[in-house]
């Protein structure tokens, strides 16, 4: 009987974080809900939509690196395998970048899938950027949306340096995008 009870209790406590994790990312809360969803990993690996909404969470935050673990376990539905697909897109395209801006490693000319998500739309703006054309800080301007401008430097450290996107709207910043 307490083997039961103590099941029952695991099984409630595993449904319990799912939600909260549900909970925390509708009210936009994507740090808390990525923590959430790293904390309680390894009990929910089989759990696809958990996995979906810890790595969509993480993406929210730009914690770009937390995305492998789901990306290898999204295997068994489709949508679990496009959503997979499509985490996979930007963490390589956040390694290219990192490589050709730290390493001068050429990604002109790539043509490769993309998405809707910042660092997406920045890194394809810089495969347009001739390899020969070496700059501090690039400035690239939305092919949608003439106002909406972008940044795009490294912030030197002597640890590691970091990739920074910064989101304008016309002259306003909106959003600094940091990433190792």
């Amino acid at each position: 009987m307490k083997i039961l009870l103590i099941i029952v209790m695991a099984i409630s406590l595993y449904a319990d974080a799912k939600e909260k994790m549900f909970t925390l990312y509708k009210n936009k809360k994507y740090l808390e809900a990525c923590d959430t969803g790293f904390d309680n990993f390894k009990e929910n690996i089989r759990d696809e939509e958990y996995m979906s909404l810890y790595a969509f969470s993480c993406l929210n935050i730009d914690l770009l690196d937390r995305l492998s673990m789901p990306i290898s376990t999204l295997k068994y539905s489709e949508e679990a395998r496009s959503n997979a697909a499509y985490f996979s897109v930007i963490l390589m395209q956040k390694k290219l970048l990192y490589h050709a801006l730290i390493d001068g490693y050429d990604i002109s000319g790539l043509n490769l899938p993309t998405t809707d998500y910042i660092l997406s739309k920045v890194f394809d703006l810089y495969t347009k950027v001739k390899n020969d054309k070496k700059e501090e800080v690039y400035t690239f301007e939305d092919k949608d949306d003439s106002q909406q401008k972008y940044k795009l430097y490294l912030l030197k450290n002597d640890r590691i340096n970091k990739i920074v996107i910064e989101e304008y709207k016309n002259t306003t910043l909106i959003k600094k995008h940091i990433y190792w």
